[in-house]
């Protein structure tokens, strides 16, 4: 009889950092199957962490559970990627503009951290930590705005797109410019300045950015036309 309790604490973390890294890769395809008993088999653990991992997933967008109980990855909405970039480039421009507003400094403390970590993260072209750093700098520019309902939908689009960002990320093969690290440095100090007008205005160019990009290389290699503008 197999004894999980020593791991109970870090098995679910272990499988969910593996399924993620697998599904922001594109190991694991859009619409590929997440079966209980064959991830349990690959991470010889018992069927109680993996579900507890795959909620997780579910919860932040990258699984979704079928009518049938059958969970799978998330199928990416190409059609619906312009939807998404609007409201996006919206959300970085409110968000800047009010954390410019209301930033504490124990806020200014948390963007500070979370981007000497995105830093971190770019020297050592650790895409995944980008992503994960990348979200919580944004996050944390979102909750010093003091608006939950506006950090809520931030957040859930930060994490919709995260596979997006992934194939960004992939089309400067990993290696992101030094000005991705100093632009968010920018960021900061626009916002402890208190710099309203110009916080916004960054929010929107950082937003402009991505959609050039993924006109330029993402579309034409997935073969998708996106209809970006």
């Amino acid at each position: 009889m197999t004894n999980d309790t020593p791991r109970r604490g870090g098995g679910p973390q272990k499988i969910y950092d593996a399924l993620k890294a697998d599904i922001l890769n594109m190991t694991l395809a859009p619409g590929a199957g997440l079966d209980e008993t064959e991830l349990s088999a690959r991470f010889g653990m018992s069927r109680t962490p993996v579900r507890e991992a795959l909620q997780r997933l579910v919860a932040e967008g990258l699984a979704t559970t079928l009518p049938n109980r059958n969970t799978v990855v998330t199928v990416l909405d190409f059609d619906g990627v312009p939807h998404y970039l609007d409201a996006l480039t919206l959300m970085y421009r409110v968000t800047g503009r009010l954390a410019a507003l209301r930033r504490t400094p124990e806020d200014l403390e948390r963007m500070r951290a979370a981007q000497a970590d995105f830093a971190a993260a770019v020297a050592a072209s650790d895409a995944i930590a980008m992503l994960e750093s990348n979200r919580n700098f944004h996050l944390a520019i979102a909750r010093a705005g003091g608006n939950r309902y506006y950090t809520d939908l931030f957040e859930r689009l930060l994490n919709d797109g995260m596979r997006l960002l992934r194939l960004y990320y992939r089309s400067y093969q990993d290696a992101l410019p030094q000005e991705f690290v100093h632009g968010h440095d920018a960021m900061i100090a626009v916002i402890e300045a208190g710099d309203a007008a110009t916080a916004e205005r960054q929010g929107a160019e950082h937003a402009s950015q991505i959609v050039g990009q993924l006109q330029r290389f993402i579309a034409p290699a997935l073969g998708a036309d996106i209809g970006l503008e």
